[in-house]
């Protein structure tokens, strides 16, 4: 499914965004979820949704896909980190998220 990783691969990635060279990097945002998680949908939903009016790059990776993420998340998804830092869980408040990705 499109937007899923192995949280090895989405590691990498992170890795090589941190180092690669920009004038003002863009935040990085990252959204732990899993499968038929209603309350994961709905923060995708607004990452979609603020992606059209805000710069940010996101990417979601399913806590169902590795073990190690399962048992650091499995109770808490949809968990969203902006640039490595964790900011919300369950739910994200879209202004919250806005005054977050400004800093």
């Amino acid at each position: 499914m499109e937007g899923f990783y192995s949280f090895t691969a989405a590691w990498k990635n992170y890795e090589r965004a941190l180092k690669s060279p920009r004038m003002s990097p863009l935040p990085t945002v990252v959204v732990y979820s899993r499968k038929g998680c209603h309350l994961c949908e709905v923060v995708k939903e607004s990452l979609i949704k603020l992606s059209r009016h805000t710069e940010f790059t996101w990417q979601e990776i399913d806590v169902d896909s590795d073990l190690e993420l399962r048992r650091l998340y499995n109770d808490e998804v949809p968990v969203v980190f902006i640039d490595g830092r964790k900011a919300f869980k369950y739910r994200m408040d879209e202004k919250e998220f806005l005054r977050k990705i400004a800093v």
